[in-house]
């Protein structure tokens, strides 16, 4: 089972910000708060044994905007191997419109990479020199989220109310619940009914227990019922 960090601004600064984070972590990493809906694809990579680095992209209308990091294109294509070009934090004139929303895959090289940075002018150690560490190896891949799918940043009091109006709405029209753990954790095997009603029954007077029991009566298959 992989794992996913979400290293938020508070973990990512200190005397060694992230760093300490890859030597106690290993997975998949998120970085900031952001919300992903959608069916995350590795592309063609064997995820659990990779030997190398994924970063995210998604194509955007706006990238300057969004105040992310943007990979560098050459005729708005990757290259065959679906390596990065270039990648460049925050430019003023973005060069694509693919955008890197924070969410990454690193092999555990990532550890001794972040161990040898040194903090940027700023006096922060930057995720960008992390990856731009891969990509001077040529291990450094991209893996385009496909059409559809909604990342919704949660970055300032706006944004925050956006996505929360967006989960709420697919939450009720759909009547399913959007990354609950729980839920996730039972429908994959990790815990066995027992161990859902036992989580589910105090919290009941939350609504939240009454949805997992809900669940557990409808059974495991019932996800799309």
């Amino acid at each position: 089972m992989l794992a996913t960090h979400c290293l938020c601004n508070s973990s990512t600064r200190g005397e060694r910000g992230f760093v300490s984070a890859f030597e106690t972590y290993r997975g998949i990493y998120n970085f900031g708060g952001s919300i992903f809906y959608t069916n995350l694809k590795w592309g063609s990579k064997d995820v659990p044994i990779l030997e190398e680095a994924i970063a995210y992209a998604l194509k955007h209308c706006d990238a300057e905007k969004m105040g992310k990091l943007v990979l560098t294109i050459i005729g708005n294509k990757f290259d065959e191997d679906d390596k990065a070009v270039n990648i460049i934090e925050k430019p003023v004139n973005p060069p694509s419109n693919y955008a890197v929303p924070g969410l990454y895959f690193y092999d555990n090289d990532v550890v001794g990479i972040a161990a040898n940075l040194e903090p940027s002018a700023r006096g922060e150690y930057e995720i960008t020199d992390v990856n731009k560490a891969y990509l001077e190896a040529g291990k450094l891949f991209v893996s385009k989220m496909d059409r559809g799918m909604a990342w919704l940043d949660t970055g300032t009091h706006h944004s925050l109310m956006q996505a929360s109006q967006y989960v709420q709405v697919i939450e009720e029209r759909q009547g399913l619940k959007i990354g609950c753990i729980e839920e996730i954790a039972w429908r994959m095997g990790y815990i066995d009914d027992a161990t859902l009603e036992k989580v589910a029954r105090p919290l009941q007077k939350s609504g939240y227990g009454d949805y997992l029991l809900e669940q557990l009566k409808r059974g495991r298959g019932s996800s799309r019922k």
